[in-house]
C-alpha cells in the first residue's frame, strides 16, 4: 500500500466534523505554524517539498508563493480554486465532502504564510451541497478559535468565506475566477499583471487548487524535506487521482507519484483492470483537456520505458508521444470505445464553455463541433479530417487563456493517434446506433 497523506483517515467515522478531525491530529499544522514558525519559514518548507500545483498546471507552489508582492499597507489574499469543472476530475469534490477540515486547516496555515487576513474558497455552482459542508466546517473552526481574532492566542487573525460560482468552466482559470469573485462576468484577464501583483480587487493574491492547499498541512507537519522523499525526481509527494471509465474499480485514489501507469490501471489496489475482460484502447490521463494516448503509448514511452504516474514521465516525448498528468482526471477507454464520439462530446463541452472573448476560441470551438457532428451524423468526408486538424492548429497559442489549448489539444491528439478511425467513419458514413446517440444527447439529427 502506498503512503497516504490526504485521505489517510477515510475509514474514520465522522472525520468531517471538527471534534473527530481534531482528535485525529487535525490543526496540528496551524499550531506549529503560528506558534513556532515565521511566514517565510513556511514558504521555505513548501519550496523544499517540491509541491507542484495539483489543479493541472503543475507549477511549483513555493515559487508561486514567493512571487507575491508585499507592498506596505496593502491587503493580500489567498483564494482557493474549488471550481473543479474539468471533465473526468472529481477528486477535489471528494476531499471537500469527506475531509472539509483538511482544506480549512490548509487555508489557515497557507494564509498565515502569505500574510493574508482574509481568504476565500471559490466553489463551482454545481457543488452547492458541498459548499454547505464547507460552511459548517468553517463555523466549527471559528467556534474552536481556529478562525477569527487572535487565533490560538497569537497576534494572527483570519476570516474565511465560501463563494459559490456561477457554474462556468472558464472560472477555473484563475483570473476569470477573480473577476467572478468580484461580482463581474467570469472573463479571463490579460496577463501581466499577474494575480501575485494585482489580483483580487487589484491586491496581491495567490490562487491555489483545493488539493494543493490541503497538501500544505502534511508538509508543515512532517517538513518539506521529508515530503520530498516521497515520489520521484521533481514529482514529489502524493497525488489524488480521479479514476473513471471502463475500469473495474472507479473512484478517487491517493498514489505516491512514481508508480507505473500499468500498475495503477491493473492492480487490485487501484483500478483493478479493464471491466468485462475487455482490452484497453486509450487513456486520457489528466482530464479532458490533455492529449489522449493509445494503449501502447500510455503504458510505455516512445523509448520503451515504463510510463510512470509523474509529471515528467507522462510528458515524455511532448505531445507527439506523451501527454500530461494535469488535474489527475484519469479516464480509461476499452476496445469498443469510439474515439470520434468521445471527441465530439469533449468538443461540444468546450464550445459551450468558451467565454467568447477570443475569436480563435469562440469561432474555432464552434467549427470543430460542427465538423465532428458531421462525422456522427454520417455526412463527413475524408477531407474533413484535414479541415479539423487545420482549425485546431489555428486556436492553440492564440487566446487570452488556456481554454483554447484545452479545446485544441484533444482534437490534435485524437487525429494524431487515431486518424484512421476518423477516415473509416467518414467512409462508412454512419454509426449503427446514431439515432440512439442523438436521442441520448438531446441533439437534433442531421440528414
Amino acid at each position: 500500500m502506498g503512503k497516504k497523506l490526504l485521505i489517510h483517515n477515510d475509514h474514520v467515522p465522522n472525520i468531517h466534523t471538527y471534534e473527530v478531525y481534531r482528535a485525529h491530529g487535525g490543526y496540528a499544522s496551524v499550531e506549529k505554524a503560528l506558534k513556532t514558525m515565521t511566514p517565510d519559514q513556511i514558504t521555505d518548507e513548501v519550496k523544499k517539498s517540491g509541491l507542484r500545483g495539483r489543479g493541472g498546471a503543475g507549477f511549483p507552489t513555493g515559487l508561486k508563493w514567493s512571487f507575491l508582492a508585499k507592498p506596505e499597507g496593502v491587503e493580500r489574499y489567498l483564494v482557493c480554486n474549488a471550481d473543479e469543472s474539468e471533465p473526468g476530475t472529481f477528486k477535489d469534490r471528494y476531499l471537500m465532502e469527506r475531509h472539509p477540515h483538511a482544506l480549512v486547516e490548509g487555508m489557515i496555515t497557507s494564509s498565515y504564510a502569505l500574510g493574508a487576513k482574509t481568504c476565500y474558497i471559490y466553489i463551482r455552482g454545481e457543488y452547492f451541497y458541498v459548499s454547505r459542508i464547507l460552511e459548517t466546517a468553517i463555523k466549527e473552526a471559528y467556534a474552536a478559535g481556529m478562525l477569527g481574532k487572535n487565533i490560538l492566542g497569537t497576534d494572527y487573525s483570519l476570516d474565511m468565506y465560501v463563494q459559490v460560482g456561477g457554474g462556468a468552466y472558464i472560472c477555473g482559470e484563475e483570473t476569470a475566477l477573480l473577476e467572478s469573485l468580484e461580482g463581474k462576468r467570469g472573463n479571463p484577464r490579460i496577463k501581466p499583471p499577474f494575480p501575485a501583483v494585482a489580483g483580487l480587487w487589484g491586491c496581491p493574491t495567490v490562487v491555489n487548487n483545493v488539493e494543493t492547499i490541503a497538501a500544505v498541512v502534511p508538509i508543515v507537519n512532517m517538513g518539506g524535506e521529508e515530503y520530498a522523499k516521497i515520489g520521484v525526481g521533481k514529482s514529489t509527494g502524493t497525488k489524488l487521482i480521479s479514476a473513471s471509465g471502463h475500469i473495474n474499480k472507479p473512484g478517487v485514489y491517493e498514489i505516491e507519484l512514481g508508480i507505473t501507469v500499468e500498475d495503477f490501471i491493473y492492480s487490485e489496489e487501484y483500478c483493478g483492470g479493464i471491466r468485462n475482460g475487455k482490452k484497453m484502447k486509450a487513456v486520457v490521463a489528466g482530464g479532458s483537456s490533455v492529449p489522449i494516448l493509445p494503449t501502447d503509448l500510455i503504458l510505455k514511452t516512445a523509448k520503451g520505458e515504463p510510463r510512470l504516474m509523474t509529471y515528467e514521465s507522462l510528458g515524455d516525448g511532448g505531445f507527439q508521444t506523451g501527454t500530461m498528468l494535469g488535474s489527475g482526471g484519469f479516464i480509461v477507454m476499452d476496445e469498443d470505445t469510439s474515439i470520434v464520439k468521445n471527441l465530439y462530446t469533449f468538443t461540444r463541452f468546450y464550445h459551450h464553455e468558451s467565454c467568447g472573448q477570443c475569436s480563435p476560441c469562440r469561432e474555432g470551438t464552434g467549427w470543430m463541433e460542427k465538423i465532428l457532428q458531421k462525422f456522427i451524423s454520417g455526412t463527413a468526408n475524408e477531407s474533413d479530417v484535414d479541415l479539423l486538424w487545420d482549425i485546431q492548429s489555428k486556436i492553440e497559442g492564440k487566446t487570452i487563456c488556456p481554454l483554447g489549448e484545452a479545446a485544441a489539444w484533444p482534437v490534435a491528439a485524437a487525429i494524431r493517434h487515431f486518424k484512421q478511425e476518423f477516415i473509416d467513419v467518414a467512409k462508412k458514413k454512419e454509426f449503427k446506433d446514431v439515432k440512439h446517440y442523438f436521442r441520448l444527447n438531446n441533439l437534433v439529427e442531421t440528414a
